[in-house]
């Protein structure tokens, strides 16, 4: 695992697999919420993201997705206004392992999950996804805009 900072447009330019922060929770016509941070920015610049997030995670419940344009989701709370939950951020981290494994994937670029508007620590999480993450994962400090 690798950290940087910067701006993760840069790779979704690039091609690079771009992670968005995510929740389990649907509005009552089924589309995932997108509250906040990279999550947000992605379902703004790609229409259709919540509707298909929506039905992945009524069928499937909240885990990690390939919503396709290069764009994975990644668990880290239940709800929108939960606090992120150090347990799932953990199978988060596990499951996009195994994803980019099967997928083949080169460059996974992952901002700091949980520590954005989440409020956590990046001392507390980074030693969950040290465990899952190797070479082929980016961590970045996230300072534009998707």
């Amino acid at each position: 695992m690798f950290e940087a900072v910067g701006d993760i447009l840069e790779y979704a330019a690039r091609g690079s697999i771009i992670v968005i922060t995510t929740n389990g929770s649907l509005t009552p016509k089924g589309r995932a919420i997108f509250g906040r941070g990279v999550a947000r920015q992605a379902a703004l610049r790609y229409p259709g993201l919540a509707e298909k997030l929506g039905r992945l995670l009524a069928e499937h419940g909240n885990h990690v997705f390939d919503l396709g344009n290069g764009i994975v989701t990644f668990p880290v709370e239940e709800t929108p206004w939960s606090l992120p939950d150090l347990r799932i951020i953990t199978r988060s981290a596990e499951e996009l392992r195994l994803m980019a494994d099967r997928a083949g994937w080169d460059l996974i670029v992952v901002p700091r999950p949980g520590c954005g508007g989440g409020g956590l620590l990046w001392k507390e999480v980074k030693p969950l996804l040290e465990s899952s993450f190797d070479h082929r994962f980016l961590v970045i400090n996230n300072q534009g805009a998707l």
